[in-house]
């Protein structure tokens, strides 16, 4: 009777444990905050100090690090600390850097501009590829170079 409790109890983690690793991103990956406030902390702890507060829902971060529901992210600043997983969505959001940036029509530099993004807007991707992605800015949607933004 143990042993097959114990067989069935080891067969159940084969399956289960696979399961669950597939669900989980193989680190480092992007994620964005998804709440109007989140707090980054110390350790992976409510009971540790606040580092940061962030007052921006959709801003990208950079999960390098996991601790059972708690996640070790680096923000566009490259400052790093822990926040709980659920206030984190894996929508695809980047912030631009530097200048203004053009936002083109197509993936080209040649291509028309169809708007101009401020540096620190922040904007959601639906694809990349080949130095490119797609940029919406609440509804505004135009290609910008990916070594214009952090988050891609």
């Amino acid at each position: 009777m143990t042993s097959r409790l114990i067989f069935a109890t080891a067969a159940l983690l084969a399956v289960v444990g696979p399961a669950a690793a597939q669900s989980d991103p193989v680190l480092p990956y992007w994620a964005s905050i998804s709440v109007d406030e989140a707090r980054m902390r110390k350790g992976p702890s409510p009971d540790v100090p606040v580092i940061w507060e962030y007052r921006r829902k959709d801003l990208p971060v950079k999960v390098v690090a996991r601790h059972e529901t708690w996640r070790k992210i680096e923000d566009p600043d490259g400052t790093q600390g822990w926040m709980a997983a659920r206030l984190l969505s894996r929508t695809r959001t980047a912030i631009v850097t530097g200048d203004i940036r053009p936002m083109r029509e197509q993936a080209s530099a040649s291509a028309a501009i169809a708007y101009r993004a401020e540096p620190g807007v922040v904007g959601r991707i639906t694809e990349c590829n080949a130095g490119w992605c797609l940029f919406d800015v609440k509804g505004r949607k135009g290609w910008i170079q990916t070594d214009h933004i952090w988050g891609d």
